[in-house]
């Protein structure tokens, strides 16, 4: 058994807490032996004094002292950063007072007499809470590696948000200078139609930069965005529309949304064009629900209505666009063709 202890407790230095010296100086002889350099004081206030000086790997604490108790002492020793760890020392049938120091925080205890095996006891009891001390400030280590790793991993992330999304925005930019020069309107179009989807997608890294999220968007804040800019870009005289969010406060992934960006623009867009006759004003309304474990997206308006069997009004890339964009999230639009007046479209989604 002296030689497994010795084998932990070399070079470790132990503080003795107890106004009995004799006993004192026999703990400070056994524990010797088995490799531990034992300082003893007699009192909680100089025990307190020797700890802030540092240099201290364990402490034994015992619960009769003149005029207070270990009890007394024990908050002291807890209230210091990384404080060594603490067996408490007390009497034969003293099992109250042992549970009563192990929660107020001690390690473990042992029951004090002046055998051969107390000294052995304490210096398992010793051996077993450095051990565990170990272990914790390893644990504390790992977890503040970790968290560093983590804010510089989203410290990179944010700047690869700010430059995706400002390499977003000046192709954007591009596209616009380009269609403005253009005389062909089907060309225009086009490109704006290119522009929006272009600013769905630049819209979310803008987003997540902005608002110092990393891998997990605030849906309504970002479609509140996105729809703003389209409503900017398409309004004029011709299609004078209002888009109306309704929208739960959602978070999703960073993927989902680009995607849902892309649904909700392509079906905007579509709406701003042929819903209403030209120069009639009309709403636009997307709504973003939570409906059981599913959530509801739903664009509609109170246009002419419109018949998904149809042939397309233009290219058709929108309507592919939204089938393939809908596929990638697992789900299919529907589209209500029973109402009196205008076109709902809707789409189910897991989370």
């Amino acid at each position: 058994m002296s030689s497994a202890l010795e084998a932990k407790s070399g070079g470790t230095r132990i503080l003795y807490i107890d106004d009995d010296e004799t006993l004192g100086i026999l703990l400070k002889k056994n524990l010797g032996r088995l490799g531990f350099e034992v300082v003893t004081v007699l009192d909680g206030m100089t025990g307190l004094a020797l700890l802030a000086g540092g240099d201290i790997d364990a402490i034994a604490l015992d619960h009769y002292l003149l005029g207070e108790t270990g009890l007394d002492i024990l908050p002291e020793i807890l209230k210091r950063p990384d404080h060594p760890p603490v067996v408490y020392v007390t009497g034969a049938g003293d099992t109250r007072i042992a549970v009563q120091a192990l929660k107020s925080g001690a390690d473990d205890y042992v029951t004090k007499n002046v055998s051969t095996d107390f000294f052995e006891l304490l210096a398992a009891a010793l051996n077993q809470a450095l051990e565990r001390a170990g272990f914790r400030r390893e644990t504390k280590l790992a977890h503040e590696l970790m968290r560093q790793e983590r804010d510089r991993a989203e410290l990179l992330l944010r700047e690869v948000n700010h430059r995706v999304g400002n390499s977003l925005g000046l192709a954007a930019a591009l596209i616009r200078m380009q269609a403005s020069l253009l005389t062909d309107p089907v060309a225009i179009q086009a490109l704006q139609e290119t522009q929006a989807r272009i600013n769905a997608i630049g819209n979310v890294h803008r987003h997540l930069y902005v608002n110092n999220q990393v891998g997990s968007v605030q849906v309504d804040a970002y479609l509140t965005s996105l729809l703003d800019e389209l409503q900017s870009s398409m309004r004029d005289d011709l299609h004078p529309h209002t888009v109306v969010l309704d929208a739960q406060r959602i978070h999703l992934s960073t993927d989902k949304v680009v995607t849902l960006g892309l649904i909700v623009s392509e079906l905007v867009t579509n709406a701003f064009k042929y819903a209403y006759a030209e120069g009639q004003a009309g709403d636009i309304r997307v709504s973003l629900q939570r409906r059981d474990s599913l959530i509801s997206l739903r664009v509609e308006d109170d246009g002419r209505g419109f018949d998904p069997d149809s042939p397309a009004l233009g290219t058709g890339l929108g309507s592919r666009i939204i089938a393939a964009m809908a596929q990638t999230m697992g789900c299919s639009l529907v589209y209500d063709v029973k109402l009196d007046a205008g076109t709902r479209v809707e789409m189910m989604f897991a989370d």
